[in-house]
Parts: C-alpha cells; sequence; structure tokens
C-alpha cells in the first residue's frame, strides 16, 4: 500500500448492528485501515440496543485498524437515525435505547400529529410528519410507559450525539440527524421549545446543535483503551443517511436508493422539503442544504427472511407467475402501516418457490420505488428553487447499501423502475461521508467535493430496461385492496 499523501482522518459508520471503522487518507480519499464490531439488537416487543455496546464496539474497531488509527488527525462518527438514548447525570444510560425500527409508539405518533394540528403543520413547521420511528414519539412513548424512568432522565441524545459526546465530553449533534427527532424545526432551524413543552423535554436537556462545519471538540486526553489520538479533532457527526449522502458527494437531483436493515431513497435539494402525505421526511443534509428521504422498514431482512421459510437462497429467484408478496414483516413506515404484517396473495398449482420469491423483492422495491416518485416530485418542496430542482427522470439510481451487491435487488430495481443503475463500488459511503465531514472540517474544503474528488460513485453503470407495468399494476392493486388485511387500523 502507498504512503499517505496527506493527513489521515477516521470515519464511523455506527449503524443498527454493527460499527464500522476507516481510515483515509484525506488527500486521496485511499483507506488504509479498516474494522468492524458487532452489536446486539433485542427480541422482545420492540427494538432495543445498549449504548455502552456502541462504545464497545467503536473501541473494537478503531482497534482492528491497528497503529495507523491514532496517527489520525480528525474523526466523525456517523450513526443510525432517530434512536432514543437516555442518559443520567453522569452521562450513563438509564436504560436500552429506543431503536429508529421500534415502533411500539404508533399510538403516540398518532395522537402528538393530531394534538399539534395535524399532518400538514407538522411538515411545514417541522419539516416532516413523524412517523413511529422519530424520536420524539419514542419519548412520549417512553413518558406514558415508563414514567420513573422518563424522571430521572439528564440528558437526551441521538446514537451518533452520544459516541460523539464520549469522545469530546461535550454534549453536541448536528442539524441532520437533530432533523430526524421530531423536536429540530426546519422552519427556523432551532429546537421547537413549544412542542417541546407539549411532550414535557426540556431544551436543557438536548445538546447543542452545531454548524454543518463547527468542531465538536477534539478527543479527551483522559480516555483509557480508545485507539485515537488525544486532542484529534472531532467533527460534528451526522445521521447515516446524511453521511451516506455526503460519501456520494451528491449533487441536487440526484436519486439514491439504499438497500439495508431498511431501504431507503432520498436527493439532495435547496428547497426545504414540507411533504404533507407524510411519506418524504424534510430532513436536512450535512452541508447546509436538505434532504428530502422516504424510509422502507422491510427491505433485505425481510426479503432474506422470506428466502429462509422458502428454504431458498437469497438469488434463487424464476420469473413469471402471479403470486403477490408484500413483505411488511415489522410493520411499515412507507406505505403507512405501523401494524402491518407480512401478506401473500395469488398463488395458484403452478407457483413456484421462486417466483413468490422473486415476489417478495417486487414487493419490497415497490415501496421504494413509489416513495422515490414522491421525493422527485416539486410538489413535495416549496421555497428557493432553481434549475437544480429538475429532476431527469432518466438519471441513473444510485444503489448503495448491502443489498446492491445483490443480482436480484439490482435487476428487480431496474425492471420495475425503467430507470439506469449505478452501483458505486464504495462499499462503506457512510464511513467515507464521515471521514469526508472530518476531512472538511480539517481543511476547511465542502465534504461533498472531498468525496467527489474521492470518486466515491464510481462503479459499473446498467443501462435501462423496459418497465414492467404489468408487476407494478399487480403489487399496487393488492396492495390497495388489502386494506385491514394489512392491519392499517
Amino acid at each position: 500500500m502507498a504512503a499517505p499523501e496527506g493527513p489521515l482522518v477516521v470515519g464511523v459508520d455506527s449503524s443498527t448492528q454493527s460499527t464500522k471503522a476507516l481510515v483515509v487518507d484525506a488527500a486521496t480519499g485511499q483507506v488504509v485501515a479498516r474494522g468492524q464490531a458487532l452489536h446486539r439488537v433485542s427480541e422482545g416487543p420492540g427494538r432495543e440496543s445498549d449504548p455502552e455496546q456502541w462504545w464497545g464496539a467503536l473501541c473494537e474497531a478503531l482497534a482492528q485498524c491497528g497503529p495507523v488509527a491514532r496517527e489520525a488527525v480528525a474523526v466523525s462518527v456517523a450513526g443510525q437515525q432517530h434512536g432514543l438514548v437516555t442518559l443520567d447525570s453522569a452521562g450513563r444510560p438509564v436504560r436500552p435505547a429506543l431503536l429508529w425500527n421500534d415502533v411500539r409508539s404508533a399510538p403516540q405518533r398518532d395522537r402528538l400529529v393530531e394534538e399539534l394540528g395535524g399532518p400538514k403543520v407538522w411538515a411545514e413547521r417541522i419539516g416532516s410528519v413523524p412517523a413511529p420511528a422519530f424520536t420524539i414519539t419514542k419519548w412520549a412513548w417512553l413518558r406514558e410507559n415508563e414514567p420513573e424512568v422518563a424522571a430521572a432522565v439528564a440528558a437526551v441524545r441521538l446514537p451518533h450525539d452520544y459516541l460523539t459526546e464520549r469522545l469530546t465530553g461535550r454534549g453536541t449533534s448536528d442539524r441532520g440527524d437533530s432533523s430526524g427527532t421530531g423536536w429540530w424545526s426546519a422552519a427556523t432551524r432551532a429546537y421547537d421549545e413549544e412542542l417541546l413543552e407539549h411532550v414535557g423535554l426540556s431544551p436543557a436537556l438536548l445538546p447543542e446543535v452545531l454548524a454543518p462545519a463547527e468542531p465538536a471538540g477534539t478527543v479527551r486526553e483522559e480516555l483509557t483503551g480508545l485507539p485515537l489520538a488525544p486532542g484529534a479533532l472531532v467533527a460534528p457527526g451526522t445521521g447515516d443517511n446524511m453521511a451516506a449522502a455526503l460519501g456520494l458527494g451528491l449533487r441536487p437531483g440526484q436519486p439514491v436508493i439504499s438497500l439495508g436493515t431498511s431501504g431507503t431513497v432520498y436527493a439532495v435539494t435547496r428547497r426545504r422539503p414540507a411533504d404533507p402525505t407524510g411519506t418524504v421526511a424534510g430532513f436536512a443534509d450535512a452541508r447546509g442544504d436538505w434532504l428530502p428521504l422516504a424510509c422502507t422498514l422491510n427491505c433485505t431482512l425481510a426479503v432474506d427472511r422470506i428466502a429462509a421459510l422458502l428454504g431458498r437462497d437469497r438469488e434463487a429467484v424464476e420469473a413469471g407467475g402471479e403470486a403477490v408478496c408484500l413483505p411488511f414483516l415489522d410493520g411499515e413506515r412507507t406505505p403507512n402501516l405501523p401494524y402491518a404484517s407480512g401478506l401473500l396473495h395469488g398463488l395458484r398449482h403452478d407457483t413456484t418457490a421462486g417466483q413468490v420469491l422473486q415476489a417478495a423483492y417486487d414487493g419490497a422495491v415497490f415501496a421504494l420505488l413509489a416513495a422515490l416518485d414522491r421525493v422527485l416530485d416539486g410538489e413535495t418542496t416549496y421555497g428557493g428553487g432553481g434549475e437544480d430542482e429538475t429532476a431527469d427522470e432518466q438519471a441513473p439510481v444510485l444503489l448503495i447499501g448491502g443489498g446492491a451487491r445483490g443480482t436480484a435487488w439490482r435487476e428487480t430495481v431496474r425492471r420495475l423502475s425503467g430507470r439506469p443503475v449505478q452501483v458505486p463500488r464504495a462499499a462503506e459511503l457512510v464511513a467515507l461521508g464521515a471521514a469526508a465531514q472530518a476531512a472538511g472540517v480539517l481543511t476547511g474544503e465542502d465534504p461533498a467535493a472531498v468525496a467527489r474528488r474521492w470518486g466515491t460513485d464510481r462503479g459499473p453503470a446498467h443501462g435501462p430496461v423496459a418497465r414492467d407495468d404489468a408487476a407494478w399494476e399487480r403489487v399496487s392493486t393488492t396492495l390497495a385492496a388489502a386494506g385491514g388485511l394489512l392491519g392499517d387500523a
């Protein structure tokens, strides 16, 4: 491996199931070392993790990078969005964190949307209509179901906030991740104190929201067991989706589909989004622009589960048949069916297991593409504007995440979208985006420009194929007709 040409930076991706750390040459984007450590997620009625696990995994992942990690002069942490981390006065978790895919707060979500004036008011005021994934609904659930725990809380953080604070000793966040809480206002670019009062949360318990290029601090001298040099610069960090957008160096209007535990679709815009249907979340990005995004709960894990039930490899799909599978195994966020379960329809005597598996892919991808249509729809945004806001219907979809390496996922996206697809070779875009942010804070360069200079979006391109309108119509018709069978009420 060639000697680094520039300073070394560290990018961290603390996701639902693991923490990854990359040591990157800030000049070239060359990854000089990497490490990864797993997390545990509860199997109970909800989805929870002990934040102390994340810290241990961060230390382990950095240790796997070897001595070169201590040569890094800047670090940034990107983390899974929406998680509710509750701390006591000593900074220790008072309970496991409620994760983004814990949908127990659906009743609290419904009540909050109604009490605060309905979806349109939320979209205009906060930027998003909260889903059960949002932090504000989880806080409302905690106050209602574990009031003694809520009363003991001295600080509320997001997952990336928690790790950044462990590094620096200072409670900070960033506009991107904060915009997914439900209590940071896109309209005012600040915490909505009236809304916080409504849910019984003091602003004093929340972290300071930093400007995009503002350092969170430096690595504390007194930390032990951490393979980072004391005094290394710590960037503000951000949410995982915002970091992935940085890692791709996105320009406005480029569509992205991320295939992971959840599926996400997004694009950068210079106009503030406000979708009153709640399909598109009006997130801020990590630079100063906006990141309209829609998310599905059921993506690669749900389809893998269907494959396991069928006793087939995840790639063992077969064309044909009339089966429709809506793999909404964890409830669903887009479409808004928090109480949903999976549904299989249209079986015949000659239906094969491979066709059922393909139907599961079709159901998951349909939900993503229907959401992408709204993300790219100018009606979901307002204010500002310009030529760069016009979506090119034939622009390649950038396909990222673990599922992007799968032929069945890629070909299903091509067949149901009719669009060209490009699969960036860079495999760890969230961590690379965090590294680009660290490099930008260190040098003063735009982090998206850093990523473009690194060429992170380069990868094989696959041209468009004729859209499978028959499959699209089958899934659409079944979803519309399913109604109460999916548990939407």
